[in-house]
C-alpha cells in the first residue's frame, strides 16, 4: 500500500506541476481530460515504468481530486492546490471497479492477500460498497473509509420540539431552553505535552531517523486531540438531533474569526464549521429541519425572555432584570 500511495502522490504533484507551468508560461489551462492523457504517457516511460505495478484506478482519482481542487479554487472556496509531502502520510481511493467485497473482506485491484481490517462497526449485509479509501495518517495510522447506501438509517419518529443554538468559546453550545454545553478544550489538555515534544522535534537532525521518531510523536498527539475532539462532537450532534425536529443555528464566518491572533486558537479547537456540518447532514439523514440565520442576527445581544436587544453583551436583561440565557458565565 504504501507503493500505491506514493504512486498517487507522484502523479498528483506532476500534474499540479505541469498545470501551474502551463498557466504561467502559456497562460493555459490544463484539466482533467488532458492530465489523464499525461498519465498513459507516463506509464510508458522507463523511468516511471513502476507506476504499472499498481493499479491505475487510484492514480486516476487522484487526478480527479486535482481538478476539484483546482474547480475550488477558481470559485474561490479555497487556497491554490499545494503540492503533497512524503511525512503528511496520503491516501488511494478505490472505486467499484477495482476492488472486491467478499465474505467481509476487501481485495484491492494488483493485492493478492485481502486487507488485514479491525472493523469499527458491522456493515449490513445488503450493502454494497461503491468507493473504498485507504488513507495512511502522519501518526503512521492505517485507517480504510468504505462508501456505501445504508438502509438500516431511517427518518425518527417526528417531535414538535425546535431549539436555537448559540455558539461560543467559554461554552461551546447555549441552547434557546437554557441549557449550556461546556466547552472540553481539547488543545489545551494535550498543549504542555505537545509543547515538549515539538521542542524535542525542533532539536533532532534534518533527515535523521531520531527526527523521524520525533515527528510521529508529535503527529500522535495531534492525532490524540483530533480524535477526541471528534468524538465529544459526535456525541453532542447526535443528541441534539435525536432531541429536537428542528434546530436553529447561526451561519457564522469562521474563516474571517480565525484571523483574529488572540482568538484563532480557541476557536479552531472549538471546530464551530465542524458542528454545523454535522448537525446538517444528520438532520438529513434522519428527517429533521436544520435552518441557518443570518450572522448579522444579534443572538448574544438579545435577551432569550422577552428578546430585548442590547447595545452590547450583557449578563442581564436591561429591561426585565433577568440573566440573560445566551451570555451568564
Amino acid at each position: 500500500m504504501r507503493r500505491t500511495l506514493g504512486c498517487v502522490r507522484l502523479v498528483y504533484n506532476k500534474a499540479l506541476h505541469l498545470r501551474t507551468q502551463a498557466w504561467y508560461e502559456k497562460q493555459e489551462r490544463v484539466g482533467y481530460a488532458q492530465t489523464s492523457s499525461m498519465l498513459t504517457d507516463w506509464k510508458k516511460q522507463e523511468e516511471l515504468d513502476f507506476l504499472n505495478e499498481v493499479s491505475c484506478v487510484p492514480l486516476q482519482q487522484g487526478l480527479r481530486h486535482l481538478q476539484t481542487a483546482f474547480t475550488n479554487f477558481f470559485a474561490g472556496r479555497t487556497k491554490y492546490p499545494n503540492f503533497k509531502k512524503k511525512h503528511q502520510g496520503g491516501s488511494a481511493e478505490f472505486t467499484k471497479s477495482a476492488f472486491k467485497f467478499k465474505d467481509k473482506q476487501i481485495y484491492l485491484a494488483k493485492c493478492t492477500e485481502p486487507l488485514p481490517i479491525r472493523w469499527s462497526r458491522q456493515i449490513p449485509e445488503s450493502c454494497e460498497p461503491s468507493t473504498v479509501t485507504v488513507r495512511l495518517h502522519p501518526s503512521g495510522r492505517w485507517h480504510i473509509s468504505i462508501r456505501f447506501d445504508d438502509p438500516t438509517i431511517k427518518p425518527l419518529p417526528v417531535t414538535d420540539k425546535a431549539i436555537g443554538i448559540d455558539l461560543g468559546i467559554s461554552s461551546l453550545v447555549i441552547t434557546s431552553d437554557g441549557d449550556k454545553v461546556s466547552n472540553p478544550k481539547h488543545f489545551k489538555k494535550h498543549y504542555r505535552r505537545l509543547r515538549k515534544a515539538q521542542k524535542s522535534l525542533s532539536r533532532k537532525q534534518k533527515d535523521s531517523k531520531n527526527r523521524e521518531k520525533a515527528r510521529i510523536k508529535v503527529a500522535k498527539i495531534h492525532a490524540q486531540i483530533t480524535d477526541s475532539r471528534k468524538d465529544h462532537l459526535h456525541k453532542l450532534t447526535t443528541q441534539l438531533v435525536r432531541e429536537n425536529q428542528t434546530i436553529v443555528v447561526e451561519n457564522l464566518a469562521v474563516k474571517n474569526m480565525v484571523k483574529n491572533p488572540k482568538l484563532s486558537q480557541a476557536i479552531s479547537d472549538v471546530s464551530w464549521g465542524e458542528i454545523t456540518r454535522q448537525l446538517a447532514y444528520k438532520c438529513r439523514w434522519y428527517g429533521r429541519n436544520y435552518i441557518e440565520i443570518d450572522r448579522w442576527f444579534p443572538s448574544s445581544k438579545r435577551c432569550s425572555n422577552c428578546g430585548h436587544i442590547a447595545l452590547e453583551n450583557a449578563v442581564k436583561c436591561s429591561r426585565m432584570g433577568l440573566s440573560n440565557l445566551w451570555n451568564t458565565p
